[in-house]
């Protein structure tokens, strides 16, 4: 059972999140801000997983704790979905066109967090999201998933396709690496990860 289920509450944020890996795309999204609810439904349809997602944030503040705590709940439920890692083929990777925007990205399900992002936005909001938060929340993510992540902007115009493009593009590369292997092992040669 690749599943998690992660309650996450500070006094910025109050998150419930369930994670399944092997769904179908089944999604529900509630964070308050329209744009990332957006983002994690695109996260969810193109990678294949049951999410669900509830955040009650300090937004009268901004959205920073929000989507911050989501990528760090979601690398939460990441980490334990995937267990020891046996069996799955680890690495994934994909470049996405979205109309003018291009986007790649590429994981490493290792045990070691890692964020290498580079992409460069043009307004400072799409609605009522942040565009600099979507670096915080991959960032989030790959620590607390304990994952190699790289994401890469290679051009684009509008920052909405920018965003979209990223969010996409990891999904697919997550996609990629949470499959399952013909032969069940540890994809290490090293023997653990």
């Amino acid at each position: 059972m690749r599943k998690a289920e992660i309650k996450r509450t500070t006094k910025e944020t109050d998150i419930l999140l369930a994670l399944d890996l092997d769904g179908n795309g089944k999604v529900e999204i509630s964070t308050g801000i329209g744009f990332f609810d957006h983002m994690l439904t695109a996260f969810a349809v193109h990678s294949g997983v049951d999410l669900k997602v509830t955040c009650k944030g300090d937004l009268e503040v901004d959205g920073h704790h929000t989507v911050e705590d989501v990528g760090i709940a979601l690398g939460q439920a990441f980490l334990e979905a995937v267990g020891d890692k046996a069996g799955i083929e680890r690495y994934g990777s994909f470049m996405l066109p979205m109309d003018e925007s291009l986007a790649l990205a590429a994981i490493d399900i290792s045990g070691r967090p890692y964020l290498v992002f580079d992409a460069a936005f043009t307004s400072p909001m799409i609605g009522d999201y942040d565009t600099q938060l979507t670096e915080e929340f991959w960032r989030a993510f790959a620590m607390n998933s304990k994952t190699t992540l790289h994401i890469k902007l290679m051009y684009g115009a509008n920052d909405h396709h920018k965003a979209e493009a990223i969010y996409k593009a990891a999904a697919h590369a997550i996609k990629a690496a949470i499959a399952k292997n013909k032969d069940g092992a540890l994809l290490s040669t090293k023997g653990c990860l």
